[in-house]
């Protein structure tokens, strides 16, 4: 599929996995929408994107545990962009302890960030891409939303739930042309890992960022009549 002047929105999208898929879909010609909550770290990426390959680029400050700043920042980036082909749900954050330990609230705001997030992104946008009868969905997931782990109970359970949120959603969509696809990285070598206490390793042997947007891509080029259902990336060989 040419990706050229389509539009996408990408969240999270100021740091890792969600900076580099608006770097490589910069590179093919697509118009972009970023949401984080640092508006700096957005800025300075739409500089440089715009800069270098012409392509509009707009940005929205949100938290997306916040269901009215999700839907003002959506709603706004779409009315900027005149349509949507392309949401990335990447956003999210970790944190790691025992059940009998961990605060409430901290296990809470994992599930908030998560999986309401992605609920509430993807809910915001989905009225464009039914009217449309077309459109891509690329929940980031992860391994953990395969299998759970001591001092995981949060981040497992929210991305166990990102998993069955995405195989419901695209058995409802489907019929209107809406490809929606789950990611499963391992540990990739971003600053939410690092900052969990997740062993990111030497940067010539452990994924990368631009890896998993690589597979991004991939999904998103296929031909409209197919789509990945689910894919994980594995770093080969890690430390």
């Amino acid at each position: 599929m040419e990706l050229k002047n389509k539009t996408a929105i990408i969240t999270g999208a100021g740091k890792g996995i969600g900076k580099a898929a608006a770097i490589a879909l910069a590179k093919e010609g697509v118009h972009l929408g970023l949401i984080a909550r640092s508006t700096g770290d957005l800025e300075a990426l739409k500089s440089e994107l715009q800069g270098t390959y012409g392509i509009n680029v707009f940005y929205a400050s949100a938290d997306i545990s916040n269901r009215s700043e999700v839907e003002a920042a959506v709603q706004g980036l779409i009315g900027q962009l005149g349509s949507l082909d392309i949401l990335i749900n990447n956003a999210g954050i970790a944190s790691f302890g025992k059940v009998a330990e961990m605060d409430p609230e901290q296990w809470e705001q994992i599930i908030r960030t998560n999986l309401l997030g992605t609920y509430y992104v993807t809910r915001a946008a989905l009225p464009t891409l039914l009217e449309q009868q077309s459109g891509s969905i690329i929940n980031v997931a992860s391994t953990a939303g395969e299998r759970g782990f001591a001092t995981g109970s949060a981040y497992c359970a929210s991305k166990f739930a990102v998993m069955g949120f995405t195989e419901s959603l695209f058995q409802e969509v489907r019929k209107s042309n809406i490809r929606v696809t789950a990611l499963t990285p391992s540990t990739v070598n971003t600053e939410l890992a690092s900052n969990a206490g997740l062993p990111i390793g030497d940067e010539d042997r452990m994924m990368q960022p631009e890896d998993v947007a690589d597979l991004i891509l991939a999904a998103l080029k296929l031909p409209a009549r197919v789509f990945v259902k689910a894919a994980g990336i594995w770093t080969t060989n890690p430390q």
